[in-house]
């Protein structure tokens, strides 16, 4: 079985021991713990986990702003929330499951039985691939967008350096994860437009162009292809 991350956010330094230690009674958790919502949204970010269980009533962020704030990066959007709270009433849970949130676990909690409810909420793992393959085709959309953007400005003398860095900066990361999600010819083609930009000075900007064009016509290629994925799914 594949460890299952989890994620647990709570400015109660106590129940963060008791939830960690009640969540390591299921072998296949890892669990780390957060102390705030803003620690959460850079953990989140840099180990993302398959499930977060956030509090609700915390100061400065609270667990509603807290799951905005995950939704809005396209890094953490599809990461399931749970929320905990005291809090339970019938239409406190349909508000929290309104705003996104995959279900909500009541305090007091039974420590015994807590990492079976938070399981319950895990998504199996083709979904959890399926999610992934949305994530990439949001990322799509954003860097065809910033690709099309830094292109008009090649012409530019004044802003074209800053224009090839841009664009350098989107190529290496579409060339090292196009192939990750099924899209060899995205890698193929931002590797060589990240080499094209590298040797800028030694070929014409009509060749960094062309090569931006070849990566912009596989990346709308792959968005149609994914689109028509998802709705025949």
């Amino acid at each position: 079985m594949t460890a299952l991350r989890v994620l647990y956010v709570d400015d109660d330094p106590d129940l963060r021991e008791v939830v960690v230690a009640s969540l390591g009674l299921d072998p296949d958790f890892v669990t780390r713990s957060c102390s705030s919502g803003q620690e959460a949204l850079a953990v989140a970010a840099d180990w993302p986990p398959d499930i977060i269980v956030l509090d609700v009533m915390m100061p400065v962020i609270d667990g509603p702003a807290t799951l905005a704030h995950l939704r809005d990066n396209a890094q953490t959007a599809e990461i399931p929330v749970i929320f905990m709270t005291a809090r339970a009433q019938s239409c406190e849970l349909d508000f929290f499951r309104s705003l996104g949130a995959a279900g909500v676990i009541s305090k007091p909690f039974d420590p015994m039985t807590l990492a079976a409810s938070v399981r319950a909420y895990v998504q199996p793992a083709d979904d959890r691939l399926a999610v992934l393959g949305r994530v990439f085709l949001r990322r799509v959309n954003d860097d065809a967008a910033a690709l099309e953007r830094h292109r008009s400005a090649l012409k530019d003398g004044n802003a074209a350096a800053v224009a090839c860095a841009r664009i350098e900066d989107i190529a290496h990361g579409l060339a090292g994860t196009g192939g990750m999600f099924g899209f060899p010819e995205i890698s193929d083609a931002a590797a060589s437009l990240e080499e094209a930009v590298k040797l800028n000075g030694s070929i014409s900007p009509e060749d960094i162009a062309r090569a931006l064009d070849r990566l912009l016509i596989c990346l709308e290629t792959s968005r149609t292809h994914r689109t028509h994925s998802l709705i025949d799914a």
